[in-house]
């Protein structure tokens, strides 16, 4: 079965927060008690977990459901919250100075992009 969009924003999510605390899908998923290939497929948006695999997950990560969570916008069906939801997944990993810097090149970015032949 194939994932849903919230199933790959979930799983982006999880491997963000796995590999900064420094864990393999091998060690996540034996912390976890779940089985590798089945950790993996939620990390590639290829599976849905259920809430008592994502809550084994969350203790396995000693994150709450809210540090999990976090980032992870409402579906909207008028907008692709997927590709919003991922950029704020991997910049909430970074430190405040770092958050920063990336605001500040967003901003470069949007004002580049703003302008009529900026691209032409």
């Amino acid at each position: 079965m194939e994932g849903s969009n919230i199933g790959k924003i979930i799983g982006d999510r999880i491997r963000l927060l796995r590999t900064e605390k420094g864990l393999s899908i091998e060690e996540l998923a034996f912390k976890a008690g779940i089985d590798n290939s089945h950790l993996g497929k939620l990390e590639r948006g290829k599976r849905n977990a259920s809430l008592v695999v994502i809550e084994k997950i969350a203790v396995a990560l000693e994150v709450s459901f809210e540090e999990l969570f976090r980032g992870i916008l409402p579906l909207n069906t008028d907008k692709d919250t997927i590709t919003f939801s991922l950029i704020i997944n991997k910049v909430a990993t970074l430190n405040i100075q770092e958050q920063k810097e990336v605001l500040a090149i967003v901003n470069s970015l949007f004002h580049l992009m703003k302008k009529p032949d900026a691209f032409s």
